[in-house]
């Protein structure tokens, strides 16, 4: 079995090489190099010691991760060549570098012998051009890599790699949306290289704009001060909830249950969607942010009380959205979204260990609003070939339901006529799932053009010095018809 001997070449400054990667450089072994871009590369050159460098496959790779697997590759290829070679990567071989944890993956199934050399940490130097204890809460996130990483408010954040101008640009963008343009950060070039180190303070929207920016660039994102918080994120929250229902919290917050939440959820979640409805963004955001307060409510009760916690509910709700799109997350082919809904409803019935077709319907919650309920069942229905044929076929049953409540509505009979009522209704959400509308939707929409129509009357009215009370039907219908012809 080969045996690959990585080896850290420290931070940058020549005095930061380690006696131990001193000595791997000047034994005999065959030297590969990630980058040549690194300034510890001159002792090599000084020194006249023989190296290969993988730089020319940065610019014949598609992506970064193509680029770690080629060099790995070929890495592999040389040390069944000369069974023992010397791979140098730039700072410690354990910190940010790709290349390395696949050469890690690849010892441990024991495919190759490998040895790590550890060099001083881009890091040290960084920390003492900043001046930061990081034991105070730091995190490091690869610029290379910054989609898969999550930002954190709370504590101080370290981006590293961010090699070039078109990276810092991304980077802005990112933390633009997360902190603001203004937010101050600090770039740091070349770290512990007393001739070249670049220490700058600068707005985020600034970042791109640097023209030092290159392979030795870091940026630190301070925390958000709590004295001056302008953001806030989930974990903001959830402190905040835990303080309202701690002793010395709100009274109000502190008394409340699930039960007494109850109205509240559903109260808030007709407000996104009549934020939705009126085209609102701003109200949106509000209202979306009460939505989410119910979920954080409801979390620290049921953590108080032992039940579960705001993790349980992300994660549940995680593996749901894992576990039900199989065409996404596993190897299953669906060609529309037709298909796509269809996969998710039979993973929810495999779930939910439903075992017929009228389990589904049965399914359907219980508290949703009538309308909905409705839609929802005759959509259940409709799954499995219980349906008009068209929508031709709907209003037509509308039409016969219609008949029936016709006949019975001037009769005694409460119970005949709420059910033929109900019938009618039932049948014209029947053609509102034809016309894949929204049943809920539109009768808020005709809701809300009700209440406009009313307020032009009334307003119109009060031109006239009439009160409303005094004025005959046809009268008002007369406004009525000039309001429709002003929104026209």
């Amino acid at each position: 079995m080969g045996k690959i001997v990585v080896v850290g070449l420290g931070p940058g400054d020549i005095e930061s090489l380690t006696l131990g990667a001193i000595r791997k450089i000047e034994d005999e072994n065959r030297n590969y190099l990630r980058t040549e871009m690194h300034p510890t590369v001159e002792y090599l050159k000084d020194n006249n010691i023989d190296y290969e460098s993988y730089d020319y496959i940065y610019e014949s790779a598609e992506t970064m991760e193509s680029v770690y697997d080629n060099i790995t590759e070929d890495l592999l290829k040389k040390v069944k060549e000369y069974n023992i070679i010397n791979y140098f990567v730039p700072g410690n071989p354990l910190m940010a570098e790709k290349s390395v944890s696949i050469l890690v993956e690849l010892s441990n199934k024991g495919e190759i012998d490998l040895e790590i050399i550890p060099g001083m940490s881009f890091i040290d130097p960084i920390v003492l051009a900043l001046g930061h204890d990081p034991t105070s809460g730091f995190k490091i996130i690869d610029g290379l890599d910054f989609n898969e990483q999550t930002l954190d408010i709370n504590c101080d954040t370290l981006l590293v790699q961010v090699y070039n101008r078109q990276i810092a640009s991304d980077t802005k963008i990112k933390l633009s949306e997360v902190y603001g343009d203004d937010y101050k950060v600090t770039v740091i070039r070349s770290a512990g290289i007393e001739t070249e180190e670049i220490v700058k303070e600068v707005n985020v929207y600034e970042l791109d704009r640097l023209e030092f920016i290159d392979h030795l660039t870091s940026i630190y994102i301070p925390k958000v001060d709590k004295t001056t918080n302008k953001v806030y994120d989930i974990n903001n929250l959830l402190n905040i909830m835990g303080i309202l229902r701690s002793e010395d919290g709100c009274l109000w917050d502190i008394k409340q249950t699930h039960e007494s939440l109850r109205e509240y959820v559903i109260e808030e979640a007709y407000e996104v969607v009549d934020a939705i409805d009126r085209d609102d963004i701003g109200s949106l955001i509000e209202e979306l942010g009460d939505l989410l307060l119910q979920v954080v409510f409801h979390s620290q009760i049921a953590k108080e009380e032992g039940y579960f916690n705001i993790m349980d509910v992300t994660t549940g709700i995680s593996n749901k959205l894992i576990y039900r799109h199989p065409h996404v997350f596993n190897d299953k082919i669906v060609n529309d979204d037709k298909e796509a809904i269809g996969s998710w409803n039979d993973m929810k019935d495999k779930e939910k260990n439903i075992k017929s077709y009228t389990e589904r319907l049965e399914s359907v919650a219980k508290s949703l609003p009538s309308l909905t309920k409705s839609f929802k069942v005759q959509k259940r229905a409709a799954d499995v070939g219980f349906d008009w044929d068209n929508v031709d076929d709907a209003l037509l049953k509308v039409k016969e339901e219609l008949q029936e409540l016709l006949e019975v509505y001037k009769g005694d009979d409460m119970g005949t006529k709420e059910e033929e009522l109900g019938d009618l209704l039932f049948a014209i959400v029947n053609v509102s799932r034809f016309l894949d509308i929204s049943p809920e939707v539109a009768l808020n929409k005709t809701i809300n053009k009700f209440i406009s129509r009313f307020k032009f009357i009334e307003e119109e009215s009060n031109k006239k010095g009439i009160d409303l009370k005094e004025m005959t039907l046809k009268q008002m219908d007369e406004l009525w018809e000039q309001a429709k012809k002003q929104k026209k």
